[in-house]
């Protein structure tokens, strides 16, 4: 005899009920007429209104978004098996699934035209470059995609030594080195099906001791904001904000550089953005 998976609401509700305010690292008060964390506390962790959980339990939305799942694996402390059956509960592929994906969603496409005033690129989650706007190319003096479609910010950092425009991290080198690798080596682990970027991985680690000496040391975290300096041969070096956003679907990552709009670093990538313009 065999039984039937539990939907996502019943998901939802079994593993609610069974956490505890403390398990979750909230304060409890009083006594409580059933046991675990009332839907209140688990929409103030997953940053989603009651209204929705309420909803979702009750089957009665039945969609939910892939950041919503993702957040709800992480209010509720699920492992990895626990979350990738909430995923699938929720008709989502599992993070980590198949394999790495270069396409970029429409939206982010639409990014790249109205945010055309900055320096922004779009990297797949093994730091192919996917597209980038005229300004990025002029600041890195990199040719545009369609021109170079093998472009690879790991392969550029630690092995091509001769491309111009890397981003140093405040920090020294060592830090931007160690973030990226970290990155990248969670990366791995979320699309550990990948034959393809097994490979290059290997590779990378048998061409670079730099890059094989941080894998090694076995941090995995995802890239954060940095201040970092671009060594422009135009305009010289420039001191820019660099953040890091990631769309979930697919782990496509859009990297942006700004600074504030007054100073010599402002005026240095208006330099550059006429010249991309012409």
């Amino acid at each position: 005899m065999t039984s039937e998976p539990l939907s996502l609401g019943e998901l939802l509700r079994s593993r609610r009920e069974h956490l505890t305010p403390t398990d979750v690292g909230l304060a409890s008060f009083g006594r409580r007429r059933t046991a675990g964390l009332r839907r209140e506390e688990l929409a103030q962790l997953a940053g989603v209104s009651v209204d929705y959980i309420t909803r979702l339990e009750q089957g009665r939305s039945r969609t939910p978004s892939r950041q919503v799942v993702a957040a709800l694996a992480r209010a509720l402390r699920l492992s990895r098996t626990e979350a990738d059956l909430l995923h699938r509960a929720a008709g989502l592929t599992p993070p980590g699934s198949g394999i790495v994906s270069h396409y970029v969603p429409p939206g982010v496409r639409r990014m790249l035209t109205r945010m055309s005033d900055l320096p922004l690129a779009v990297f797949a989650a093994d730091w192919s470059l996917l597209d980038s706007t005229p300004l990025w190319q002029a600041l890195f003096e990199a040719p545009p995609v369609d021109a170079d479609p093998d472009q690879n910010l790991l392969v550029q950092v630690f092995i091509d030594d001769s491309v111009s425009g890397i981003a140093t991290a405040h920090g020294g080198p060592e830090a931007f080195e160690r973030a990226l690798v970290s990155d990248v080596r969670r990366s791995a682990a979320d699309y550990r099906d990948d034959a393809r970027f097994r490979e290059f991985v290997a590779d990378l680690r048998a061409r670079s001791p730099r890059f094989a000496a941080l894998w090694d040391a076995g941090h995995a975290a995802a890239h954060q904001s940095l201040v970092k300096t671009v060594h422009n041969s135009v305009v010289g070096d420039v001191v820019l904000d660099c953040d890091v956003v990631v769309v979930p679907d697919g782990q496509i990552k859009v990297v942006v550089y700004s600074t504030s709009p007054d100073g010599p670093d402002a005026e240095k990538l208006d330099s550059l953005r006429l010249s991309a313009a012409r």
